[in-house]
């Protein structure tokens, strides 16, 4: 979604870079990206997360300053108003704001529930592919592969090296782990469980951009040279950045001791977790019916449609 918005805004006459700078600081600086973080992970790596996140933001916009060239975003522009469709394109487009009233006032009125509800639906068929791929391949990994392969492969013998080794492998793992969004977390437990380093989870996290079915889209969207580009600079940013945060959490001593990311639960307990999880399905089900109400149907099958063609200005 924050991709295609990119590319909105960039047919517009955003500046390219800003909108790059925009994409990946809306992906990594999200509330829904913490609370999933800190239920796996814990508040040293959702603090580590903000963290770096406007430090990968800085280093992508010095790269682009150094190395993207008129040409190159000639080609990407005249590629762009082709208006190719990406995944859930229209839902970047949506205009259902509310702006009359106090924020009660807007959240409890009839238009101001309306686009509640369809952004909640729209949201949750956006994401959920990637949350349940990555449940299913985070279940898999830490099932099927031994603890001996992580420890070999992430250099746990050699703490000082794994420093350095956790940022630059922890970005490739991710491309082609085919999974984005919040659904990269449950496979960022198992990789921190199995010995990658700190700043290695966060290079992952962080690369959810830069995974295969993204990188086909920034081909679609600005064509292979600029899809090369993105790859090469945003990958160079995210290990950057993860590598500062290692370095900022390790000198301040808060890299956590135990390696006990929870995957999943042992066992269902009835406390105030489920309390809670009752309230929220109950909303959600409001959500879902006043989206289905409100014409929502119709809007989830133009999301597949491809987009206008021609010119946006």
């Amino acid at each position: 979604m924050l991709v295609a918005l990119a590319r909105a805004l960039f047919r517009k006459g955003a500046n390219f870079t800003a909108a790059m700078a925009f994409e990946m600081a809306s992906t990594n600086l999200v509330a829904e990206l913490s609370i999933i973080m800190l239920a796996f992970l814990g508040w040293q790596m959702t603090l580590a997360e903000f963290v770096g996140a406007p430090v990968m933001v800085a280093l992508l916009v010095l790269l682009f300053r150094r190395f993207l060239t008129r040409e190159l975003l000639e080609e990407a522009r005249s590629q762009a108003d082709k208006g190719l469709a990406g995944r859930m394109e229209g839902h970047a487009e949506m205009d259902m704001s509310v702006t009359e009233g106090s924020l009660w006032q807007r959240l409890t009125s009839e238009r101001g529930l309306t686009a509640i509800s369809h952004y909640f639906v729209m949201d949750w068929a956006a994401v959920w592919l990637d949350i349940a791929g990555g449940l299913l391949i985070a279940g898999a990994l830490a099932a099927w592969v031994p603890p001996d392969f992580w420890q070999s492969f992430f250099l746990v013998d050699h703490p000082l090296v794994a420093k350095l080794w956790g940022p630059i492998v922890g970005p490739l793992v991710a491309v082609i782990s085919f999974v984005c969004s919040v659904g990269n977390i449950p496979l960022a437990a198992v990789l921190w469980n199995g010995g990658i380093s700190f700043g290695g989870v966060i290079a992952f996290i962080f690369a959810d951009l830069i995974i295969l079915p993204i990188l086909n889209i920034y081909r679609k969207y600005y064509g292979l040279k600029m899809a090369g580009f993105l790859f090469v600079t945003f990958y160079a940013a995210m290990a950057g950045a993860a590598l500062v945060v290692e370095l900022i959490f390790g000198a301040l001593g808060q890299v956590p001791a135990q390696r006990n990311a929870r995957v999943a639960e042992a066992s269902l307990v009835w406390n105030y977790t489920t309390w809670l999880n009752i309230v929220f399905l109950i909303l959600a089900a409001v959500l879902v019916w006043r989206f289905f109400k409100t014409g929502g149907l119709a809007m989830l099958r133009m999301m597949n449609k491809p987009a206008a063609m021609g010119h946006s200005h």
